[in-house]
């Protein structure tokens, strides 16, 4: 049962289009990804499922509430986290979950249990000012809050942007926990190694969505053979692979390249002597399992 029916929404800011007739639907009690770079339309997806924002046409519905006709009983049910830290920065971090407690007509003790995991860890710190809590802390009082209503679904947008490897690896592990207490949530995120951790997800890109299915859906609908190769000099690499014949895609890859040819084969000898005779060295060459990552950019020059 669809818990979120997103129907032909767009949205347009100016000459900009920011969502181009977008749809999909979230199952209850399931984690699902919104992933995409800057500017590809996630805030404006989530703005407008938190009630935030007018969709230009379409609608969207959440437990049969339209977003927009029923925004306030939307209001109830949801919990929202903007990409931005958005609490109280002047008011300490018990300050700033009364506040959101008392705005639902509900306690911190009420709710108590629903948050305790997450805010245990800066519970110790609960005097503190909010405008002065690490980034990790930060989102940790953001969810805190979110939650303190005991909504149905949770909203965030990108959550772990700006944070460190650890902190993003304990928010993770904390939404998954929240899931399996029935939770649906909607996360976006620009992090493609986070793709993985969600039930499903919906690559977007320049506010369309390319793509809706299970991480491993997607992955096993890529198409093409794919090869990473590396060599001291990776930008004269680029611009040298650029000039072997045969190459279907050439993009960069955290230290290497990532290829795939237009035959689907790779006589990796004979690239190896072509990019040995302009002179690099340190090359190698091996054929790679895709990612997340290498669907999208492949999605994206489609």
């Amino acid at each position: 049962m669809a818990t979120v029916v997103v129907d032909n929404i767009k949205k347009r800011y100016g000459d900009i289009t920011a969502l181009k007739q977008t749809s999909f639907e979230v199952e209850k009690g399931t984690l699902f990804g919104v992933i995409g770079p800057d500017g590809a339309g996630k805030t404006t997806m989530f703005r407008i499922l938190a009630t935030l924002l007018i969709p230009d046409s379409g609608k969207a519905l959440i437990d049969d509430q339209d977003v927009v006709e029923d925004f306030l009983e939307v209001r109830k049910i949801t919990g929202y986290m903007p990409g931005t830290f958005s609490l109280y920065e002047d008011l300490t971090v018990e300050e700033n979950l009364e506040f959101f407690a008392t705005i639902f007509d509900t306690t911190i003790q009420a709710h108590y249990h629903l948050i305790r995991d997450i805010y245990r860890q800066i519970e110790p710190f609960k005097d503190r000012l909010a405008g002065k809590l690490s980034g990790g802390m930060k989102q940790k009082l953001a969810l805190s809050c979110a939650l303190i209503h005991k909504p149905h679904i949770l909203i965030l947008d990108e959550p772990t942007t700006g944070v460190d490897a650890v902190s993003r690896q304990e928010f993770w592990d904390m939404l998954i926990k929240l899931k399996n207490r029935g939770i649906t949530i909607l996360v976006s995120t620009p992090y493609m190694d986070e793709a993985g951790l969600c039930d499903r997800v919906a690559l977007i890109q320049g506010g369309g969505i390319m793509k809706i299915d299970t991480p491993d859906g997607v992955l096993r609908d890529f198409p093409h053979r794919i090869w990473a190769v590396k060599a001291a000099e990776p930008y004269r690499l680029l611009q040298d692979l650029r000039k072997y014949k045969g190459l279907a895609k050439i993009y960069p890859f955290g230290d290497s390249m990532h290829i795939t040819s237009q035959s689907n084969k790779l006589v990796t000898d004979d690239l190896y002597e072509h990019l040995k005779s302009r002179g690099h060295s340190g090359i190698e060459i091996v054929e790679s399992s895709p990612t997340i990552e290498d669907c999208f950019m492949d999605l994206m020059q489609q």
